[in-house]
């Protein structure tokens, strides 16, 4: 598996040209668009104390699925199961976000998304000839805060209004980190959209298992394919209260929980299990953990043996020098690594 394979494809773009292409022409284009902009030359990207606002840490009862008490289920060895995994392809996406402008202390946020399913060919990984790469670049501005914005401008779908709601109390505080706030999540929303539109290319045309980096409760059809599997690596929310939180956090490498159910509205229910993909001994609690999203199905405790599987083989190669190493598969540091060469 190499990060370098030649790309069959060109990066499909909804964009039309003469768009802003880099942040430096996203910071000019602007300030002839939108009076009494000041530009933000030289910013650097946003990181994550945006990404989660009033997202607080929580845990919550497990709705088991399988069995009536959560438990640990080994699984295999890690080191017994290196190229034993059937995952066919690897979705993940990027997101580069940028404060390029102000006015009057409201900052313009320029985006550039994109994702991309990367699927195996002679070990190899390479651009899944189903649909090619997505690269967008929009801004992002609370139109109720910024006067004289070009009619024109606002109509342009690639321009999102980070005030938009159908009920003033929602729309956000005019503090800069409150708009800042506002607008991440809409990246993150539109990231996601993306990133789901290609699973559901995957789950129409495919016959495959798909390993998608993130959730797939987003979309009715990727959280009821069969060839669907979601891998979370974040856990602002922890299906582990009282004695299952103890079960979860001393899940050794190559083991998995019991099955339980996710279904948080509007999202779509899916069966979720936790997987431990290596040691914690002398880490943070969380070390190694990955939640495991797959559709519900009457063989879903068979799928779910399987699945697990091909997520702990996923572990090696190490996915290093990134930081996330612990949790994250190999193909989808390829897919990142890719992304951003082509974004």
């Amino acid at each position: 598996m190499g990060h370098r394979a030649g790309v069959n494809q060109q990066p499909f773009d909804e964009e039309a040209r003469h768009w802003p292409a880099s942040p430096h022409e996203a910071t000019r284009f602007i300030l002839d668009q939108v009076p009494g902009c000041e530009p933000v030359e030289g910013a650097p990207p946003q990181g994550e104390r945006y990404a989660h606002g009033e997202d607080v840490p929580v845990l919550l009862q497990p709705e088991l699925i399988e069995g009536s008490d959560f438990r640990a289920i080994p699984v295999a060895d890690p080191k017994s199961l290196r190229g034993e995994s059937d995952f066919a392809a690897f979705l993940d996406g990027t997101q580069d976000v940028r404060v390029v402008n102000h006015v009057h202390g409201i900052p313009i946020v320029w985006a550039t998304l994109s994702s991309a399913i990367r699927a195996r060919v002679n070990r190899r990984l390479v651009s899944w000839s189903g649909h090619p790469p997505i690269v967008r670049k929009r801004y992002y501005l609370p139109f109720c805060y910024v006067d004289g914005i070009r009619a024109d401008l606002k109509s342009d779908p690639r321009v999102v209004d980070t005030a938009q709601s159908d009920s003033p109390d929602r729309v956000p505080s005019r503090h800069p980190a409150a708009l800042m706030e506002a607008a991440f999540k809409r990246v993150q929303i539109d990231r996601e959209t993306m990133e789901l539109s290609l699973a559901e290319e995957w789950c129409a045309r495919e016959t495959r298992p798909l390993y998608i980096d993130g959730s797939i409760a987003g979309s009715e059809k990727v959280s009821t394919c069969r060839f669907a599997v979601g891998v979370v690596k974040t856990h602002r929310r922890l299906y582990a209260e009282g004695n299952a939180f103890r079960t979860l956090i001393g899940l050794r490498a190559g083991e998995r929980s019991s099955i339980f159910r996710v279904s948080n509205r509007p999202r779509f229910p899916v069966a979720s299990w936790y997987v431990r993909l290596r040691p914690a001994a002398g880490r943070d609690a969380l070390f190694g953990l990955v939640r495991a999203e797959a559709s519900i199905s009457d063989d879903i405790v068979e799928r779910t043996a399987e699945i697990s599987k091909w997520i702990i083989a996923e572990g090696a190669p190490l996915a290093l020098p990134d930081g996330r190493w612990d949790k994250m598969a190999y193909g989808i540091r390829d897919t990142e690594e890719f992304l951003r060469a082509i974004s």
